[in-house]
C-alpha cells in the first residue's frame, strides 16, 4: 500500500511513541527517513537508529531520547511542507525555529540539511518539518 505522506507518518509514529514513553519504535525504512533520522541524531533529538533488514521492506529502528526527569527530548514536531502545499524558502528567508532553540529540516540541492547548515551553506530548499 502506498502512503501519501511518509514524512508525516514518521513524525506521527515518533510523536505517538514519545507520548506512550516507549524507548524505541520501528518504522518502514526509506533513504529519506534514514537521512531525517541522521539529522535528528546529530541534533540530539534521538539516541540512535539502525536499519533492520527484512522482507519485503527494510525497517528502521529508532531509539528515543528522554531527559533524566523522563520528559521527551522533542517537545513538538510539525510538518511544514505537505503534499497539498509545498513550502520553499531561499537561503535568506530560512528563519531560525524558536530563535535557534529548535531545528528545521530542509531538503536542498545538497541533500537534507538543518536550517543552520542551510544558512551557513547559503542554500535554500523545501522546509520539510520543524522540531523543538
Amino acid at each position: 500500500m502506498s502512503m501519501t505522506d511518509p514524512i508525516a507518518d514518521l513524525l506521527t509514529r515518533i510523536r505517538n511513541a514519545l507520548m506512550s514513553k516507549h524507548d524505541r519504535l520501528d518504522v518502514p525504512s526509506s533513504k529519506l527517513k534514514r537521512n531525517i533520522c541522521a539529522l535528528l541524531k546529530q541534533e540530539g533529538y534521538i539516541q540512535d537508529f539502525e536499519v533492520i533488514d527484512q522482507s519485503p521492506q527494510d525497517s528502521l529502528r529508532i531509539f528515543l531520547r528522554y531527559t533524566d526527569a523522563g520528559t521527551p527530548a522533542m517537545r513538538r514536531m510539525s510538518r511544514v511542507s505537505k503534499p497539498g502545499r509545498r513550502v520553499y524558502r531561499g537561503a535568506d528567508d530560512i528563519k531560525p525555529v524558536l530563535n535557534g532553540l529548535g531545528t528545521a529540516i530542509v531538503s536542498t540541492s545538497r541533500g537534507l540539511l538543518t536550517d543552520r547548515q542551510a544558512r551557513e551553506m547559503r542554500v535554500g530548499g523545501e522546509i520539510l518539518c520543524e522540531i523543538w
